[in-house]
């Protein structure tokens, strides 16, 4: 698994346990619906941190709570294809 698909699965993860859809997510986070779209459909493979922060929040997690799983705990750059 790719970096950038780490977080889109994360994200998707959370929309779905939490009843939310990518637009909604959109207007909650206040990032750009177009944005959050070309990031779930990998168009967009290293967005910056302040998106992902504001996307933690909109979830009413910390930056790190958002960081803090499993795939990307146990992901090496070594393994990665994109660099």
């Amino acid at each position: 698994m790719e970096y950038s698909e780490i977080y889109v699965k994360r994200i998707r993860k959370l929309c779905k346990e939490r009843g939310i859809a990518i637009n909604r997510l959109a207007a909650m986070s206040d990032v750009r619906e177009s944005t959050l779209d070309n990031i779930v459909q990998g168009n967009t493979k290293n967005p910056g941190v302040r998106t992902i922060h504001k996307i933690a929040l909109a979830f009413n997690m910390t930056l790190a709570e958002f960081l803090d799983f499993e795939d990307l705990n146990d992901f090496s750059f070594d393994d990665d294809t994109d660099e």
